[in-house]
């Protein structure tokens, strides 16, 4: 952190604010406390009859892998109308969505990812600037090695649980 956004100030440290008992960027100008907390990440597990739609990533990191749609919440959002604008912004698609599940936490990259069972009612989507291919898979179909990200494996994989059980309950996991 470089400025103060609330006064403008360069005169930024770390340092233990009163009453907390961890650092934070705190403003030695006019004394705002700067927190950076987690970021979310939403995303939907698109399914259609018995696959699961997947994304070919057109954007870094991980270009050229596969991913289920999923990004950033943004400010002013839920994370249900999150989790509909990313699939939406990387496929074009639309979902009714049901239950949510999974809630992965990521520490080491300060992340904490949700993904809901989302049902297409027809298979509609598009390719958009944030994916280079779209495609539905079955589950001995998926390309697994070729997955963007662990918790995209932890979700689908969950998924599959689920289904083959009857009972879509929610997983809560941390991925180191």
């Amino acid at each position: 952190m470089k400025f103060c956004s609330a006064c403008g100030s360069a005169d930024i440290g770390l340092r233990i604010p009163d009453g907390d008992h961890r650092e934070r960027y705190v403003c030695s100008n006019c004394s705002t406390v700067h927190y950076k907390n987690p970021l979310i990440v939403c995303g939907v597990v698109p399914v259609f009859e018995d696959r699961v739609m997947l994304c070919r990533r057109g954007i870094e990191p991980r270009y050229g892998k596969w991913t289920l749609p999923a990004g950033f919440m943004e400010n002013g959002e839920s994370v249900e109308e999150g989790a509909q604008r990313e699939l939406l912004e990387e496929a074009a698609a639309t979902v009714t969505l049901g239950p949510l599940l999974t809630v992965l936490s990521v520490p080491y990259i300060s992340q904490v990812h949700m993904m809901y069972l989302g049902t297409m009612s027809e298979p509609k989507f598009a390719t958009t600037p944030e994916s280079t291919e779209i495609a539905l898979f079955g589950e001995h179909e998926i390309p697994w090695k070729e997955l963007a990200f662990r918790t995209v494996k932890t979700a689908l994989e969950h998924y599959f649980e689920c289904r083959r059980s009857g009972e879509f309950t929610l997983k809560r996991a941390k991925i180191e």
